[in-house]
């Protein structure tokens, strides 16, 4: 059974209905943590999430409408989160975008156009800094607290049709380091968690997904691919005492395949 260790505790993660999402809300929420999170457009699978961890863990859930191409709107979200909650001690900035939101940013360096890259780096640098500084707002009245922003080995590793999210992932951890020398004073710390490729339905959407899932398991020591759930140990550590004197540190959780 597991420890009830962040009980009286909340966790706000962006992006929580599916993948490393919705893996963080119910390892935080099986640890007694409450838990808020968005979704994009599943407003019924935000509900079965909320049902199923709050009968299973005895905590509170709640989730709220995002569009992180629209960054600003995490201002009105947080004044429903005022509502529902009354602390927050964890911000996870997981959210990304796929589809048509990213065509110009997702695909070879002579294909790349300024709107998708701009998109890109607007849902993940620029909905970071304003639900992070939302955050820091509220975890400076209770005495601190950990924010993470999820990134990816994309900017460590070259990995076809990735030069925009690899990119911008590369920005977000840069952002990271400069939050986390301004928040210490507030007593937050700011980190990041950057995973190998992660076998999630945003990869799968990915034209040369079998070709990348080969890849990851021929170069891993550990011989397979990435799930969403290797991934939280990192975030319940940086958001536990253990990690204290970290911040402004990115985690490479890759199985290895960056070395490789």
């Amino acid at each position: 059974m597991v420890e009830k260790i962040m009980q009286g505790k909340t966790l706000f993660v962006s992006g929580g209905t599916r993948g490393i999402g919705k893996a963080i809300v119910y390892a935080f929420a099986q640890r007694g943590c409450d838990v808020a999170f968005t979704y994009a457009t599943k407003a019924e699978t935000a509900d079965e999430i909320i049902a199923d961890v709050e009968s299973k863990y005895g905590i509170k859930a709640r989730a709220y409408k995002l569009d992180i191409l629209e960054p600003e709107t995490y201002k009105d979200v947080y004044v429903e989160f005022d509502k529902d909650f009354n602390r927050l001690d964890f911000f996870i900035s997981n959210a990304i975008i796929s589809g048509r939101a990213v065509v110009g940013g997702f695909g070879p360096f002579m294909r790349l156009k300024p709107k998708g890259l701009n998109n890109i780096y607007t849902a993940t640098v620029d909905a970071f800094v304003v639900g992070a500084q939302e955050a820091a707002k509220r975890m400076e009245l209770t005495g601190g607290g950990s924010i993470i922003s999820m990134s990816s080995t994309g900017n460590l590793v070259y990995t076809p049709n990735y030069a925009g999210h690899g990119t911008n992932k590369a920005a977000v951890e840069a952002m990271v380091r400069y939050a986390a020398a301004e928040l210490g004073e507030k007593k937050i710390r700011v980190n990041a968690v950057s995973g190998g490729p992660i076998d999630t339905d945003a990869l799968r959407a990915f034209p040369n997904y079998e070709e990348v899932k080969s890849e990851v398991i021929k170069r891993s020591p550990l011989s397979r691919m990435g799930e969403a759930e290797d991934l939280t140990g990192a975030c319940l550590f940086l958001c536990s005492e253990a990690s204290s004197w970290l911040t402004g540190q990115t985690i490479v959780i890759d199985g290895g395949t960056t070395f490789q």
